[in-house]
């Protein structure tokens, strides 16, 4: 299998268990419920190693939450063990457009941030992921600035060019 289509994509964490008989409630990172495909395996690092675990049923709760029981978590207790645990999936397991190009935070440091009309607004230095609010650290003219990475601002990702269009709200920048 080449690398690009095992690479392991963070599209969750697991946030808690749900009742006593292993269902677990998994907030979504960008993703949507209809973007999860229940017929390909869901990682968890245990031990530092990814172990595949298969969808056994899931439900959404509302646009970014599911309920979800895999194999082999029958309890409770197993349920909470991996309360806080991020759940991955291999890249060629999701939709290519809602993958932004397949980028991670982790590649966005050296990016130049552009505004709608082309305009440069910064070069991206660092990032935050904040569960549910993952931010950039970017240096701009007037110094470094913190701003959310929502999906709602993403206009467009140029991987060849490095650049990433936002949409920011008035004032942000």
């Amino acid at each position: 299998m080449p690398a690009e289509e095992s690479r392991l994509i963070p599209v969750g964490r697991v946030l808690k268990s749900n009742g006593t008989e292993g269902e677990m409630l998994v907030g979504l990172r960008g993703f949507l419920p209809a973007d999860i495909n229940t017929q390909e395996p869901v990682f968890i690092l245990i031990d530092g190693l990814p172990v595949p675990f298969f969808i056994e049923s899931c439900r959404e709760r509302g646009t970014s939450k599911l309920l979800v029981r895999l194999t082999g978590v029958h309890s409770l207790e197993d349920a909470d063990e991996l309360a806080g645990a991020d759940l991955l999936m291999r890249a060629s397991s999701l939709p290519g457009d809602e993958q932004e190009d397949g980028l991670l935070l982790e590649d966005l440091p050296g990016w130049t941030i552009a505004s709608p009309d082309g305009r440069t607004l910064g070069v991206v230095t660092d990032f935050e992921d904040i569960p549910g609010n993952p931010c950039l650290y970017v240096e701009t003219p007037g110094g470094q600035a913190m701003i959310p990475l929502h999906e709602d601002f993403i206009l467009s990702a140029d991987e060849k060019e490095r650049v990433l269009t936002l949409d920011l709200p008035e004032g942000l920048l």
